[in-house]
């Protein structure tokens, strides 16, 4: 299954942060482009997550550079839009620093997780998943029951359905550490870095309890759950806007 939307019941504010943080993935890549091969991989080098240069306390910067690095169309594409489909609805339920500090820290912690798992290696971390796994992991404790359209592939044909947030991500995780325990004592030889989707999820799903704002929170489900909920909810809360 992949997503192509979801409900945004609910959101009062513009996810700015997080069509900012889409924004310089973007352009970031496109700048990857038009280096020849040679520079690209210096460039990786340097801005990447190095494990064995992290664990020696270098090249700490690492961590968060390589959140907004992609090794290719398919790379970027796929996390740009999962980060597309959840990430404006658990801006909206933090505030927008405390979304910015948020995906952050759990981009850290999905680094360092992958790194703990292999150390030594020299093979730089880039990419966004880890961050979005985190963010995946505050949609699921937050909205369980909110409603995700997935594109599901039955041989050459496709077809949307509409399945519960924690069908769709609950399926997505477990995949990821089934994934990761795979590939436990495998060679180092690259490819995708399936410790570090699990660390950043379970990160995101222990950190939301800080960062979430439960009034809105408590808006976005109750307009899930239907009109007449929704005007159960005080109207401090129904008429609550943008927030930092």
């Amino acid at each position: 299954m992949f997503p192509i939307g979801d409900e945004n019941a609910g959101n009062a504010i513009k996810p700015y942060v997080n069509w900012t943080i889409i924004g310089l993935c973007i352009a970031v890549f496109l700048y990857e482009l038009i280096l020849p091969p040679a520079r690209l991989d210096a460039f990786f080098l340097q801005w990447g997550a190095i494990p064995a240069e992290i664990t020696q306390f270098r090249d700490l910067h690492g961590l968060i550079t390589s959140m907004f690095l992609h090794g290719g169309w398919a790379h970027l594409i796929g996390n740009m839009v999962f980060l597309l489909v959840f990430g404006d609805n658990i801006e909206d339920a933090m505030g927008h620093v405390s979304y910015l500090l948020f995906y952050l820290l759990t981009g850290i912690a999905a680094g360092l997780t992958q790194i703990l798992l292999s150390p030594s290696s020299t093979i730089p971390l880039i990419g966004a998943s880890g961050a979005i796994s985190g963010v995946l992991g505050a949609y699921i404790v937050l909205f369980p029951q909110g409603k995700v359209r997935a594109l599901v592939f039955f041989g050459f044909f496709g077809q949307v359905i509409l399945v519960p947030a924690w069908v769709m991500i609950g399926l997505w995780f477990v995949i990821q550490l089934f994934s990761g325990v795979a590939s436990l004592g495998a060679p180092d030889v690259g490819g995708v870095a399936f410790w570090a989707h699990v660390g950043g999820f379970v990160a995101g799903a222990v950190l939301v309890w800080l960062f979430r704002d439960r009034d809105s929170v408590a808006r976005q489900n109750a307009v899930r759950q239907g009109h007449q909920a929704w005007q159960r909810v005080p109207s401090s809360i129904r008429s609550s806007r943008d927030r930092f």
